[in-house]
């Protein structure tokens, strides 16, 4: 894999949508479903939200959710070989944003399609990198400061 100069993968990120693998921890705690979330520092502030991110040239998708996972919580997802998304979810800068009622999240920094995935956890995740903290919460009492358009994504996923 080879990264981009920084100048560069801007012009990219401005010209056309970057694939991204978007993905949410699950677990059953005495029958309740609970999510795991990252709190980060954002465009929108600090706020709770899923994690992932680009998928790079020559990864699988099983491989970059493993990459950002072991990236940002230490610790290898329990995956298939070649994972399904539960829901294909677009993020938008307001400056394309569609008017034309398509859902979506915001994302100022760019437009992504969001490969938007539920995985398992095995260990003690330790956040790390972008995730300032690390954190399950029951579907029916998500934070109030999330990620815009991540409560609709959960909804969307059959998580909300």
């Amino acid at each position: 894999m080879t990264f981009l100069p920084a100048d560069l993968y801007a012009r990219i990120e401005e010209s056309m949508p970057i694939a991204c693998v978007d993905f949410v921890p699950v677990r059953e705690v005495d029958g309740r479903r609970e999510i795991g979330l990252i709190l980060r520092d954002s465009p929108h502030g600090r706020v709770w939200c899923h994690l992932g991110g680009r998928i790079q040239r020559g990864e699988t998708i099983a491989v970059a959710i493993r990459r950002h996972c072991v990236d940002t919580l230490g610790l290898e997802p329990v995956l298939p070989l070649n994972p399904q998304p539960a829901y294909v979810y677009e993020w938008f800068p307001p400056s394309v944003a569609p008017m034309d009622g398509t859902v979506f999240g915001d994302d100022p920094r760019k437009h992504a399609i969001g490969l938007s995935f539920t995985i398992a956890l095995e260990g003690d995740p330790q956040p790390q990198e972008e995730a300032l903290d690390f954190a399950f919460f029951a579907t029916d009492g998500l934070p109030d400061d999330l990620w815009p358009g991540c409560r609709v994504l959960f909804e969307r996923m059959g998580l909300g």
